[in-house]
């Protein structure tokens, strides 16, 4: 939308820059206003102001947030944030509407969301739990969520768009939340219920949601990537490790992110036992979000950046204490220790960096790990964004290429490529990396069944070297990274850098 606003006065190419530039500072200018009005509310300036460094100096949030990063997981952790607000508002038609709205936007953009999408529900039924006058909170944000999933649908795909992938909200899912949302809105209706006879109708309206889904899509009840082909899974999929478990992560990672996130539950629990009445009670439903959100990254990682907007706030508050100690503390070791307490909860991977660090140095180093570190770190001398353009000279043809090559091939040429980085092509990814990882013959059968005119590898980015050590060195790929290429390929000179390689396959008669 913002770059068809802008493409009549600076066009396209220009558009498409300055939207690139200035949206991912814009979405977390909306985070950080929205963070520091919670804990205002709650505290006071300090703590909103401590409540936002938190979050600017939590590194793993702030990499979606960099200019030229379009990417959905901006817009999830808005969408995130925006129902942690409305929440805490004090109409409940209007904040629990608002929250539907926003974890419906969220969810329709991607299905990581669905922990979250729970959460907020789980916080609204236990107020109600709590007080049969505040049933309307989860009317109002499950009828929302139900409407505006609906509405985002058919203005996005449309029912023509049905389909039997279930990585993205398609109509068994849709049938899920109009069921539940239906029946929320019948239990809100009947006079006030025992708990007990309230979880059976819940129960009871949640079986019907998934009876719905067992019916209509089957499919569905496996994880977004279980059809994956084993070797794509395997391969591909067990790579990208911002969708692995937390303890598939490097130790420089998984350390830090739970001590942020033991820091963040360690001050939620400080303020549920300091508080009291209706703020013990909003730090409870806080709680509940924060160990949802955690248990989400322990089993995908990138749900930390959900954790992160969550724990801002206590976190904040927390640090706003540990200085405040500096000035007012009794006691002079509480004094002294107190900069040491607000630097850990500000920076807690700096302790855990550097004894990493120390370890590392006095351990033996793989040669090989080394190596393969010092590859992802070194620049490409491929420049893969303007020496890919050079392709645009041949004629127009299928490029068999790895994955991370195929995107900018669609981008800077007419050419088409057998798969990229993207799930749905599950076949033809299997294809690329049976092909790279197959004997040179064996390979040669993939490639022409494919109708590939050309082959092309970048020989000094991390994909085809992880490729030739799993496919070892009779591979295609490994005699492509060598300089051997088999006798089907013929070398194809376009004067760019060394290290991107093209041959021509001579076709068999």
């Amino acid at each position: 939308m913002s770059i068809l606003l802008l493409e009549p006065l600076v066009g396209t190419a220009m558009a498409e820059w300055i939207v690139a530039l200035v949206l991912p500072p814009l979405i977390l200018l909306a985070i950080l206003m929205i963070v520091s009005r919670i804990a205002w509310r709650l505290f006071g300036r300090t703590e909103a102001i401590f409540a936002a460094i938190i979050l600017v100096l939590w590194s793993a949030f702030m990499i979606q947030m960099q200019p030229l990063r379009i990417d959905h997981h901006s817009w999830q952790i808005l969408s995130v944030a925006t129902a942690l607000w409305a929440i805490s508002w004090r109409s409940a038609v209007r904040g629990g509407a608002t929250a539907g709205i926003a974890m419906a936007l969220g969810v329709v953009i991607s299905l990581e969301v669905l922990p979250m999408v729970a959460g907020f529900g789980a916080v609204l039924a236990l107020r109600w739990a709590r007080d049969y006058r505040q049933r309307i909170w989860l009317a109002a944000y499950m009828q929302a969520l139900a409407l505006t999933i609906v509405i985002a649908f058919a203005a996005t795909r449309g029912i023509p768009a049905a389909s039997s992938f279930c990585d993205t909200i398609s109509l068994p899912h849709i049938g899920f939340f109009v069921i539940a949302a239906l029946g929320t809105g019948a239990i809100a209706a009947l006079p006030k219920l025992p708990l007990v006879m309230l979880a059976i109708l819940f129960a009871f309206v949640g079986a019907l949601g998934l009876g719905f889904i067992a019916l209509s899509g089957p499919q569905c009840f496996t994880a977004p990537f279980g059809v994956l082909d084993p070797m794509v899974r395997d391969y591909w999929y067990a790579n990208v490790m911002e969708g692995m478990p937390i303890w598939r992560q490097a130790p420089g990672e998984y350390l830090v992110a739970i001590a942020q996130m033991v820091i963040a539950l360690f001050a939620c629990t400080l303020l549920i036992l300091r508080r009291r009445d209706w703020q013990r009670r909003w730090w409870q439903e806080h709680m509940l979000l924060l160990v949802v959100a955690a248990l989400s990254t322990i089993a995908t990682f990138r749900s930390l950046y959900f954790f992160a907007v969550i724990a801002a706030v206590p976190s904040g508050w927390l640090a706003s204490r540990a200085v405040a100690l500096v000035r007012d503390g009794r006691w002079f070791f509480m004094r002294a220790m107190a900069p040491l307490l607000a630097y850990l909860v500000l920076l807690p991977g700096g302790p855990i960096t550097l004894g990493l660090e120390v370890l590392r140095s006095h351990s033996a180093a793989n040669p090989r790990e080394a190596a393969w570190a010092e590859m992802q770190l070194r620049a490409s001398t491929c420049d893969l964004g303007r020496s890919t353009s050079g392709l645009a000279a041949l004629p127009r043809s299928i490029i068999f290429s790895p994955l991370d090559v195929g995107p900018f091939i669609l981008l800077n040429t007419p050419h088409a490529v057998v798969a990229t980085g993207h799930h749905r092509a599950n076949l033809a990814m299997r294809d690329v990396i049976a092909g790279l990882t197959s004997s040179p013959e064996e390979a040669r059968a993939i490639v022409e069944r494919r109708q590939a005119d050309y082959v092309v590898v970048c020989t000094d980015i991390a994909e085809p070297h992880l490729l030739a050590s799993l496919g070892g060195e009779e591979s295609l790929v490994a005699g492509l990274l060598s300089g051997a290429p088999p006798e089907w390929l013929e070398p194809v000179d376009l004067d760019g850098p060394e290290a991107l390689k093209v041959w021509r396959v001579r076709k068999q008669p």
